[in-house]
């Protein structure tokens, strides 16, 4: 396969940068904002919980899916491949993993609690489901924005020394 050349290979390492930056610093706002929601309305508890379900879907899983994408992009057209290192391959578990928890629980749980707000106002802080969406999203939510940041922080490192070949 034909390898990127290196002004290539610095646009890709721009754009990977800027997606893995949206992916954090959106998981990050979430995370955030969710440990500081007093809201004093049902309306205003609405606002909040859509706005982070806003910055979810179109911060977070552009993020994402970008980060995916330029992976896909680095592995393919430079040296690095797709497991020649094994800090690379504990990137893509977590990137696998950290996509696909953030697909299932941790989105829906967040966008369900926007849509329980909507119907129900403050009311939705008596809401069993409600209450449990947010315990998870307090919890797992931390998790992931730890992953995603180790991941950034083995990229930087590189502490594992390449994989040694067969004999």
């Amino acid at each position: 396969m034909r390898k990127l050349t290196a002004n290539g290979q610095k646009w890709l390492k721009i754009f990977h940068l800027f997606f893995v930056a949206l992916w954090i610093g959106g998981a990050f706002s979430i995370n955030l904002k969710q440990f500081f929601l007093h809201p004093e309305t049902g309306d205003e508890l609405y606002g909040i919980l859509s706005t982070m379900d806003f910055i979810d879907w179109y911060v977070i899983v552009v993020g994402a899916n970008g980060t995916l994408l330029t992976a896909l992009l680095y592995s393919i057209f430079t040296k690095w491949g797709w497991f020649k290192h094994r800090w690379i391959t504990v990137k893509w578990i977590i990137l696998l993993a950290g996509i696909s928890f953030g697909t299932y629980p941790l989105g829906p749980w967040l966008s369900g609690m926007a849509e329980i707000s909507r119907t129900q106002g403050l009311g939705a802080f008596h809401n069993h489901t409600f209450l449990h969406n947010q315990k998870m999203l307090m919890i797992f939510g931390i998790i992931q924005l730890c992953t995603i940041l180790f991941a950034a922080v083995i990229s930087v490192l590189k502490p594992w020394k390449k994989k040694l070949k067969s004999s």
